[in-house]
């Protein structure tokens, strides 16, 4: 007997859990191609999509998107409640300044996530935190679990978790997998989850290739370069390895899965480049913050002086 024939009664069969069971089955079907990109061909690709999309539509509305993409974040040690007011005043601050545009989410440490969701009530921004001991991700796996249960007990809209890289590049990629899978089960309906691989530290392309189906067959929401506390953070050359296995997982199975370049942003120029390779490797339907977010908070004032 298996479990579809446990003799479960018919309201099982309508639940989560079960829910859960097609999708995991799902993903043990999907098997990715062989990904046999140099770095080179990589770069070059690149250098071709953005020079491509460059010559086409406005950089304006491009900019507009990104800002109404940014995750406006706060990760300091130094963070206290006076701060978190102030942060989410700046937050619902921005749609009163031309152009009159909103964040989607700001980011912060859970502790302060019940503050924030009372601060930001009714305004639609959201509120994510970080988890899975962000940012090493140097924790036993049940007090990671306990951490992202308080996240979502405190109200948490999403929950940003690292996975465990020194795991990973010891080979256990299962546990790398079961860590994931058993989070996204933990945040279940109440919270998105984000999969940060920490890609500067993974530093290949087969690896961040790996790292980036383990997550999405994981069930990952979206998958997120990097946590912005190493020196390394997001790059074009991560960012196209990961978009392409989002694409060949929707072409295999009609599942979407968002993206998130975080950290190493110093300029618009920057910020555009990740626009224009999802725009050109995803399309249209990626360009919204269901599916496209931006770990760039420094860039956002920038952004609504340029857009003035």
């Amino acid at each position: 007997m298996d479990f579809l024939t446990e003799g479960h009664d018919e309201n099982f069969y309508k639940s989560r859990s079960f829910l859960l069971f097609l999708q995991h089955q799902q993903f043990y079907k999907m098997k990715f191609q062989p990904y046999t990109h140099s770095e080179a061909a990589l770069e070059e690709r690149i250098a071709q999509i953005i020079n491509s999309e460059k010559k086409q539509g406005s950089e304006k509305e491009a900019l507009k998107t990104i800002f109404q993409s940014i995750d406006f974040t706060t990760l300091e040690a130094f963070d206290n409640e006076e701060k978190i007011n102030d942060f989410c005043a700046k937050a619902l601050a921005f749609p009163q300044q031309k152009p009159h545009l909103s964040v989607p989410a700001i980011c912060i440490y859970s502790p302060f996530v019940r503050q924030a969701k009372a601060l930001l009530k009714g305004s639609g921004i959201r509120v994510a935190t970080v988890a899975c001991c962000f940012p090493s991700g140097q924790m036993p796996f049940d007090l990671k679990v306990k951490e992202v249960e308080y996240c979502v007990n405190e109200g948490a809209d999403e929950v940003d978790m690292v996975i465990s890289r020194g795991t990973f590049l010891a080979g256990r990629y299962d546990e790398v997998f079961n860590e994931i899978k058993t989070i996204k089960e933990t945040c279940g309906d109440k919270a998105h989850l984000k999969v940060i691989l920490e890609t500067g530290e993974l530093k290949t392309v087969e690896n961040i290739r790996k790292a980036s189906e383990l997550a999405i067959l994981a069930g990952a929401d979206f998958i997120k370069t990097s946590t912005g506390k190493v020196p390394v953070a997001a790059t074009p050359l991560a960012a196209i390895v990961m978009i392409d296995t989002i694409k060949e997982y929707f072409e295999a199975t009609g599942k979407k899965v968002g993206f998130k370049p975080a950290g190493g942003m110093k300029t618009p120029e920057d910020a555009l480049a990740y626009y224009y390779l999802v725009k050109h490797l995803l399309g249209e339907q990626w360009i919204n913050p269901t599916l496209f977010r931006v770990g760039t908070s420094r860039l956002a004032g920038l952004i609504l002086d340029l857009l003035q």
